[in-house]
Parts: structure tokens; sequence; C-alpha cells
């Protein structure tokens, strides 16, 4: 069944949020911080390693890096996009009425746990790539992110609190948009687009954990065009 694979990653995602929002009342705030920053470390060495898997290559005996003329065309254009139409504010927005409809008033990071978790869930090529074989009847891909989500989520809810819980909600629209889509999306989804996707997708993901370290240190979802920037670019050039 399509979307099949959308349904087990969001079940995960909510059982791994609600396993840390109820160990996450046990823990005093000073392990709560501990805890915010052993997220953000994981989170940041998660984005730093899928982008040296993709950005260093043997060349000889000798290590180099491909894709930097890429990255430095996709950054510059989508974050130009991002901040013109101000991604930050409109998914900032969002969370906030999440926090109003749901009771949350009271809870001061309600907004930055769902941003920071949302941000860290949906980038990537895990998801695309999962999402578009979800619409070939494969879900095995989007099972396997669940099982990753789930502990990320679940450590990142014990530190931030119930806001990471509602990641779900992006998780299942953006994941099940391309699973819709995935016909369409599948033969422009080549090997050179993946992997710079998968490159500016890491780079962001190092973004998200370097701000659960040091917040506002970076507006990353005013940054998020940057991955369509970088798919255009592989399937031009």
């Amino acid at each position: 069944m399509p979307g099949l694979g959308t349904i087990i990653n969001v079940a995960l995602l909510v059982a791994g949020g609600l396993l840390g929002l109820a160990g996450g009342r046990f823990i005093t705030p000073r392990i709560q911080d501990t805890l915010m920053k052993a997220s953000g470390l994981c989170v940041l060495f998660i984005g730093l390693g899928g982008t040296m898997q993709k950005m260093l290559i043997i060349d000889g005996k000798a290590l180099a890096t491909t894709g930097t003329t890429m990255l430095i065309v996709s950054f510059a254009l989508g974050s130009l996009i991002g901040e013109a139409i101000n991604l930050e504010a409109a998914i900032e927005n969002l969370g906030e009425w999440l926090k109003r409809k749901t009771g949350s008033e009271g809870d001061n990071e309600f907004t930055n746990a769902f941003v920071s978790t949302s941000l860290t869930v949906c980038i990537g090529a895990m998801a695309i790539v999962g999402s578009i074989q979800d619409g070939l009847l494969d879900w095995s891909t989007l099972a396997l992110k669940g099982a990753l989500d789930c502990i990320i989520v679940c450590t990142m809810t014990a530190s931030l609190g119930r806001g990471c819980i509602f990641s779900a909600l992006p998780v299942a629209v953006f994941q099940g948009t391309i699973t819709l889509f995935a016909g369409a999306l599948s033969p422009i989804m080549t090997t050179a687009a993946l992997n710079s996707l998968s490159l500016v997708g890491s780079m962001l993901i190092f973004c998200v954990g370097v701000n659960l370290i040091r917040p506002q240190t970076f507006r990353t979802a005013n940054m998020l065009p940057s991955v369509v920037i970088a798919v255009i670019y592989a399937l031009l050039f």
C-alpha cells in the first residue's frame, strides 16, 4: 500500500517522542540541559558525517573535495530565496499556532523544539528517496528511517519537551506528498541529484546541531531552498 512507509515512520517518531516525554518528567533541568547539548552534538556529527561522505573523494593516494561550486551556488541562491519569503518565520508561526492549539503556552521551548526537530527529521536524501520508494510499494527505507527518528526524537523530547513530538506533522505532509508524486519524481532523482541533495541536506542538519548547542546561530529554515537549487544544479550541470 502506498504511504505505508510514512505511516510507520510517523508512528515510530511519535512513539519515541512519548517515551522521551515520559522520561523527561523525571529529569532535572541540569540533566535536560546536558541532554540538549548531547542531542545537538549527535545531530551535528550526523550532518558532518553525511557531508564528508559526499564531499570527500580519493584522488590517487590523496583526499580531494567535490561539489564545492554546487554548494556555494545552492546556499547562496537558496538562502536568498529563503530570506525573501522568510520560511523561518512561517515555520515558527506554525509552531506558535500548534503551541496555542495544544494548550502549551507555558512551554517556552515548544516552538524551538518543534522547529529544530522538524528540520532534523525532514531534511535529507533518506526522506526523499524513501518516500519515492514508498510510492512504488517499497516501505523498507522509511521503516529504517523511522527507527532512527524514534531514537533522535526520544532524546530531543527528553531535553526540549513535547514540541518535538509534533514534528510528526511536517514529516507526514512532506513524505506523504513525495509519495503521492513518486512516479513523476523518480526520473528526476538521478544519482547526481541525490548526491547533491544529500550533501546540502547534511550541511543543513549540521546547522541544526549547531543551533541546539548555540541557539539562533543559523536561520536554517531560510536555507531550505538550497536543497531544491542543489537538485536543479545537478540536473543542469
